[in-house]
């Protein structure tokens, strides 16, 4: 038995990787470990490492590194508390391959210490884009560390190339995320209600913001959002919180504040988890804000994406995403698009560019194809570009 350690931050990346984790664990040739760090572990955004134990798994270890804060200080600081934390939960565990999905800064702890610790990481979603955040960045570093690539289009396919990635290693899965919903379950509006403890409104918005972590003021942003959203006063509003990105805490005062003027009309949640995220997403008019769900996810529902500002600039994007700045007017302008009769008769056509959800099934039967103490050794890829003086 092959240990297969994946690590998990936040409530965002265990949806992603609930269909991942389970072929592991129902598998009789790997055996599942699971590291829960960052913000599983903070009342703030609400302890969801007990949403992975509510659905039967045993996480072996829980790495508390999140430093209160969301100041570059902080995060700098909770960066190097994970290394050390994940360098004595390595040496405990004994992990085979590391499964890593992403590009947030829990996650390059975790990859910089297996890479030094000599274990294989498999990596997803690499190769994409988001000028926006550090993520960015972020992702990158990743990439260069693992030994193992599981991309969710081929564009992003030749970008890790680009990056002197052996092509035989990278492997077009499409997005794990759209496996959850090919196999869930549509439920009825009043059981989603009673399921949020929310009345649902004859339109109805899902909002996730998140911090733009270069450039942008996070204040200005959120004001603008929250005053264009004053000119749709008819409109039911779910607030998602934010990541616990530099400037997050600020952003989330702000989303509680406007909920609790606006109640009940308007409700905020700390966390949804991926299994009520995506039966809210079945009964919703528009998703609006600046994450990957509303580019990743959403289109499978032929629902419109309101996508604000620059943090996901470079990904592909389905006809369903409409790009708006940050202005109020530009917000406003987004909205009233993603509403309008012209644009819902276009989303009949939607196809959802990151796959058609058998990422899980891909993934596994790579992995159990590869002999992992082949991957340490990475010869780069040089690819032509052109002439060199």
């Amino acid at each position: 038995m092959r240990n297969i350690c994946v690590i998990t931050g936040t409530r965002a990346d265990y949806g992603l990787l609930s269909g991942i984790m389970y072929a592991i664990k129902s598998s009789d040739e790997f055996e599942l470990q699971i590291i829960a760090s960052c913000m599983h572990l903070s009342e703030d955004f609400g302890l969801t490492y007990k949403e992975i134990e509510r659905d039967g798994y045993i996480i072996n270890e829980k790495i508390d590194m999140l430093l209160p804060g969301n100041s570059t200080l902080s995060v700098s600081k909770s960066i190097g508390k994970g290394v050390i934390a994940f360098a004595d939960a390595y040496e405990r565990l004994k992990p085979d391959l590391i499964i890593i999905l992403g590009d947030r800064f829990e996650a390059l702890s975790a990859a910089q210490t297996a890479m030094i610790a000599n274990i294989p990481i498999a990596h997803i979603h690499g190769g994409e884009v988001t000028e926006g955040a550090i993520d960015e960045s972020i992702r990158h570093a990743i990439t260069k560390m693992s030994n193992l690539h599981f991309v969710s289009t081929l564009e992003f396919k030749k970008r890790v190339i680009q990056l002197g990635e052996q092509p035989d290693r990278i492997v077009v899965s499409g997005a794990p995320g759209l496996d959850n919903i090919k196999n869930m379950q549509k439920i009825s509006k009043k059981k989603c209600e009673n399921i949020l403890n929310y009345k649902f409104l004859k339109r109805n918005f899902l909002i996730t913001y998140h911090p733009e972590t270069i450039q942008s003021s996070a204040e200005v942003c959120i004001d603008n959002l929250l005053i264009a959203l004053n000119h749709f006063p008819d409109a039911g509003i779910i607030f998602t919180g934010p990541n616990a990105d530099v400037g997050g805490n600020l952003i989330m005062e702000k989303l509680k504040n406007y909920a609790s003027e606006n109640s009940p009309r308007v409700t905020f949640f700390n966390s949804l988890g991926y299994d009520k995220y995506l039966k809210t997403l079945q009964h919703i008019d528009c998703v609006i804000g600046n994450s990957s769900s509303g580019l990743i996810e959403a289109p499978s529902f032929k629902i419109p994406t309101i996508n604000i500002g620059d943090r996901q600039k470079g990904r592909i994007r389905a006809s369903s995403v409409i790009d708006c700045d940050e202005t109020v007017d530009g917000i406003i302008a987004g909205i009233r698009e993603g509403l309008s009769d012209t644009f819902k008769y276009k989303l009949r056509h939607n196809i959802n560019p990151y796959g058609d959800g058998n990422a899980a099934k891909i993934i596994m039967q790579t992995i159990k194809e590869i002999k992992f103490n082949k991957l340490l050794r990475k010869p780069f890829y040089d690819i032509m570009i052109g002439a060199v003086d």
